[in-house]
């Protein structure tokens, strides 16, 4: 395999955003036979499937390669012809993240107010749990992503952002019918909220207390947004573990007590960005960073949870 054929990358590219054949020709005025010859062109001379046949189509773990280096080729692309003061694709610069839903909540989004808007950049936010982000990354979703991962994913740079500070919070009430006795076996049955069904930060908390003997109850609250699982806590429908930034006001009014004072659980955070040298990217890439130091703890974490969180 000498090259891959430009033409035929971009069509697998154009496969995978519109979901099926049909779609992709017509995006790229071609005919659904056309697109089809090009991709199995591209499949031969790669020796190796790219595409799943399913609906919407998808990439294989191959077909991810390929899709990620058709948009980082697209993105260098569009950045060479502004350096030459070629013309521009119409439209703003658009930079694909994922990012957790806490950090959404917290601290992200008035980072990104303080990115230049000369030339004007286009967020497109991809909402996913932090240990989870890397996934898009690999498959070529995104450009970058706010991710629990210190390990790099191939073909990208990582920078540590700081600590995410969770506390286990319950409302004074909650806590006097459902945590009397002794915390970490009141914890085993107490009803537990969580973000979903991924979602072990609780359970890590729990097995902090305990040595790792048990995690959390199995009474469980799905509550799957940042501010919904805040307010589930604050009325009352469980306990769980909130965003110091969320949790602090609550803890001050008295609205909510803290169930472990002095054990709080910290979230190692990174910043995963493709190798790309994308002044838009880069731009981002540093008001984040400032953000995050801003926003963020320093230091070794607090009780950090094993696994995925």
């Amino acid at each position: 395999m000498d090259e891959l054929p430009l033409d035929q990358v971009r069509t697998l590219l154009a496969v995978v955003d519109e979901g099926t054949f049909d779609a992709a020709a017509a995006a790229l005025h071609v005919t659904p036979s056309a697109v089809s010859q090009r991709v199995k062109a591209l499949e031969q001379r790669t020796g190796r499937v790219l595409l799943m046949r399913t609906k919407p189509v998808r990439p294989t773990e191959s077909g991810e390669v390929v899709v990620r280096f058709a948009r980082q080729l697209a993105r260098l692309e569009r950045d060479a012809r502004a350096e030459l003061g070629l013309a521009a694709e119409p439209g703003p610069v658009r930079v694909p993240i994922a990012v957790n839903a806490d950090s959404l909540a917290t601290w992200f989004l008035p980072a990104l107010t303080r990115v230049p808007q000369d030339p004007p950049i286009c967020f497109e936010l991809h909402r996913e749990d932090e240990a989870h982000t890397t996934a898009l990354l690999r498959e070529g979703q995104v450009m970058a992503a706010v991710t629990s991962s210190p390990d790099p994913v191939a073909g990208c740079t990582v920078r540590r952002l700081g600590l995410a500070r969770y506390r286990a919070a319950a409302t004074p009430g909650f806590a006097a019918a459902h945590l009397a006795g002794p915390l970490p076996e009141a914890l085993r049955e107490a009803p537990t909220v969580v973000f979903d069904r991924r979602d072990r930060l609780q359970d890590a908390f729990v097995q902090s207390l305990t040595g790792g003997r048990w995690g959390a109850g199995p009474v469980r609250h799905l509550v799957p947004t940042s501010d919904g699982f805040r307010d589930a806590v604050a009325f009352g429908l469980g306990w769980g573990m909130v965003p110091e930034p969320q949790v602090e006001p609550l803890l001050r009014s008295g609205r909510l007590v803290e169930l472990a004072p002095g054990r709080p659980m910290d979230v190692p955070l990174y910043w995963q960005q493709w190798k790309l040298d994308s002044p838009a990217l880069s731009t981002v890439a540093e008001v984040v960073a400032t953000a995050a130091a801003e926003a963020l703890l320093t230091g070794r974490a607090s009780g950090a949870p094993a696994g995925p969180v």
